[in-house]
């Protein structure tokens, strides 16, 4: 797996050296010296050969005749032995480039089977969970539309509580309000601070009736619903590079800082929020912010969105609710990315 999580190009070029296209090399430099030599060698058996006589002139001719019958012998096999090597090297090349190329459909082959069999544990229980919230939100549009109060239990968990059998009859308060146009946000009772916090933290599993209450009702919210579907997008991102924030264990930060960074503080004040210390998920964290501006943008606005509610929440939050906070996924993911983009300090 760690070879999947690298870069996935292949540049054959980055094993071999770079070849210096113009210069003088050692080669050079000896093959011209021996051809200084050879020919120097040649004047002086040309200016002796004049100036001898008798035995002597022989002896040189024989010379002579010699290197002229040996010298086309030794260029032939010199000849043969560099075809031969040339031949040799480019069936090692051959070689290796199909090996290089085997290479190569072996990874693209890994990934296409990784990228279509092999699917996260967190992508799928974020897909159930974007499923039952189409789910939950269809029977909610339904209720509004009908204004009945009357419910069925939808998957088991009941949503909404049942007042009486059948609808009430319509009044004359309620016709105006129909009328204007009244959003249904206001006739919902408030989101309490203990079912946003559980919220944040999404489902546990399929079977968690609490926690799919908990997040039905933060989605009715406007303000808490636009950080959820952002927090949502953001651990669905994270999953793909193989990072779950129920793998992270942060330290953990006091209510005193975190209450610091929401009145605007930056800096080494708050240094203490940015405690993920697991380095594999900080550099893919990293490379993803560098390689995919889709999953930066969506990273820059669900800080956005993070720090928004931190403001409105943390005046009127105690220390506790603080704490329970920041052990939620969605705030694992925002010390995450922040420790990433350097919004610490």
């Amino acid at each position: 797996m760690a070879w999947e999580k690298q870069d996935k190009s292949f540049d054959p070029g980055s094993f071999t050296r770079p070849v210096r296209e113009n210069g003088i090399t050692t080669t050079d430099v000896v093959v011209a010296v021996l051809s200084v030599l050879w020919l120097a060698i040649a004047a002086l058996l040309l200016a002796y050969g004049r100036a001898a006589e008798g035995a002597a002139a022989e002896r040189l001719v024989f010379v002579l005749v010699l290197l002229a019958v040996v010298t086309p012998l030794a260029l032939i096999w010199v000849g043969a032995a560099a075809m031969r090597s040339a031949r040799i090297l480019r069936e090692d090349s051959a070689r290796l480039c199909a090996a290089l190329d085997a290479l190569r459909q072996n990874q693209i082959q890994q990934q296409r089977t990784g990228s279509t069999d092999i699917r996260p544990a967190l992508e799928k229980r974020i897909e159930e969970i974007a499923q039952a919230q189409r789910q939950t939100d269809s029977v909610i549009a339904t209720f509004v539309s009908t204004r009945s109060r009357e419910a069925e239990p939808e998957g088991g968990v009941d949503v909404m509580p049942s007042a009486s059998p059948s609808p009430p009859a319509p009044t004359a308060d309620s016709q105006p309000s129909l009328a204007l146009g009244t959003p249904s946000e206001v006739l919902q009772p408030p989101l309490d601070r203990s079912e946003f916090i559980r919220a944040l933290n999404f489902p546990e599993t399929t079977g968690d009736r609490e926690g799919f209450r908990a997040l039905r009702r933060a989605l009715e919210d406007r303000m808490a619903a636009k950080l959820v579907r952002s927090a949502q997008d953001v651990l669905t991102l994270l999953s793909q590079e193989g990072i779950y924030m129920d793998d992270l264990t942060p330290d953990r930060a006091r209510p005193e800082v975190w209450r610091r960074f929401a009145e605007g503080e930056r800096g080494a004040g708050v240094s203490a929020l940015g405690g993920v210390r697991d380095r594999s998920c900080l550099a893919l964290t990293a490379a993803r912010m560098k390689q995919d501006p889709i999953f930066r943008d969506v990273a820059h606005h669900f800080l956005r969105q993070f720090d928004r509610m931190l403001v409105e929440f943390e005046p009127d939050a105690t220390d506790q609710e603080l704490n329970d906070l920041a052990e939620t996924r969605t705030a694992r993911a925002f010390m995450l990315l922040g420790r990433v983009t350097g919004m610490f300090g």
